[in-house]
């Protein structure tokens, strides 16, 4: 294995909270954070997460025009930065991604559009992509490289590959990196119900991720952003240690589906993996978006890599839906609490007992078409 990276801070807003202690309590709730919106499923950010968002859109004129995704993205940049005592002297780089970007802006600049046959001055600038990366840099004066992409669902993991490749190269001694999602509008909703994944569920709980005997598709969307900041040292302070990176696509064969035995996951396991004993592995946060083939398929991988001796199983989808982009960066700070805390956080759908120390734990998330990404954590000594 490589020399570790740092992982000194990380921070978020989502349907789970905006502060560590917060979304440790939500993990700890039986309860999932979703609401009907229009008859469909979704999980909202919570109370104190919105009045930061809404108090941080006031904060500057500016900041009025941009869309959700980029102001998740500034706030939880803030947050971050401040616990890793970064200051923009330091330089360091930002690599934030969305799957979707500006998704309610965008809707709304086009409807406006269609009504008047013009569109906003500020249309084309605030609904890029890479206005994310940006205006974050904008919001902390940060002077180092600004990046932004999309690569769908693990597009938070990605950039999280592209800090530590900065970092390893000599490029940079620090990277913020994360990913941002605001896609709950009625029109990205239809096009998930287009797919026939998004759940109909009426039970005691709407999103059934990881449960490998479902005989529906359960997959609700959420919205939120999370990003870590990066070093280049194996800090005894660090919240974990970047031990391992994995990565990995498939041939398309249809624009949403990976194989069988999702032949990526297993490529993306055992590249982090680099050698190392899979029994080593305590849990791994599963992708398992909530969808019959996405659930089964990766665990059909874990089977392949891990054998009979299975670590414990987990994921966040059934409790806070698909933030898309940012979904993979949410997996990773849940991670980091269950490292912190020493308690394993389950799914209802699955009985699980760990007595022994968590010292390491696997992260995979997945994107259309196959792109995987696994993130192989271990706690500081």
């Amino acid at each position: 294995m490589q020399d570790p990276v740092s992982i000194v801070s990380i921070a978020s807003v989502s349907p789970l909270g905006n502060t560590a202690d917060a979304i440790w309590d939500k993990y700890l709730q039986p309860s999932h954070c979703f609401s009907l919106k229009n008859d469909s499923w979704v999980a909202e950010l919570d109370r104190n997460s919105h009045a930061e968002i809404n108090h941080l859109k006031l904060s500057e004129s500016k900041y009025k025009q941009l869309d959700d995704s980029v102001l998740y993205a500034i706030a939880a940049s803030r947050r971050a930065v401040a616990m890793a005592k970064w200051q923009p002297s330091d330089d360091f780089g930002i690599n934030i991604g969305s799957s979707r970007g500006a998704t309610a802006l965008f809707e709304k600049h086009y409807a406006d559009y269609l009504q008047t046959g013009k569109a906003h001055t500020l249309t084309s600038p605030t609904t890029t992509l890479g206005n994310i990366s940006s205006w974050v840099s904008h919001d902390l004066q940060s002077q180092g490289p600004e990046i932004s992409h999309s690569i769908t669902c693990s597009t938070a993991l990605h950039a999280l590959l592209n800090g530590i490749a900065w970092l390893r190269g000599g490029m940079a001694n620090k990277f913020l990196v994360g990913g941002s999602e605001a896609p709950l509008t009625d029109f990205t909703i239809a096009q998930m119900r287009a797919l026939k994944i998004y759940s109909r569920e009426e039970g005691d709980f709407p999103s059934r991720a990881l449960d490998l005997n479902k005989t529906r598709n359960s997959m609700i969307l959420g919205e939120g952003a999370s990003v870590c900041c990066l070093e280049k040292r194996a800090s005894p302070d660090a919240l974990a240690h970047i031990i391992g990176t994995g990565y990995a696509k498939e041939l398309l064969e249809h624009s949403i589906s990976i194989s069988a035995v999702a032949v990526c996951f297993q490529k993306s396991m055992r590249m982090a993996l680099a050698g190392a004993d899979p029994s080593e592995v305590d849990v791994i946060v599963m992708h398992a978006p909530g969808t019959i083939k996405g659930d089964t398929t990766e665990f059909r991988a874990i089977e392949k890599i891990f054998g009979k001796n299975l670590p414990l199983l987990t994921t966040n989808k059934w409790k806070t839906g698909h933030t898309f982009g940012a979904s993979g960066m949410l997996s990773i700070e849940m991670a980091i609490l269950m490292l912190k805390h020493q308690t394993f956080i389950g799914t209802p759908f699955a009985t699980a007992q760990h007595e022994k120390p968590i010292r390491k734990i696997l992260v995979n998330a997945v994107g259309f078409g196959g792109n995987a990404v696994s993130v192989l954590l271990c706690a500081p000594k």
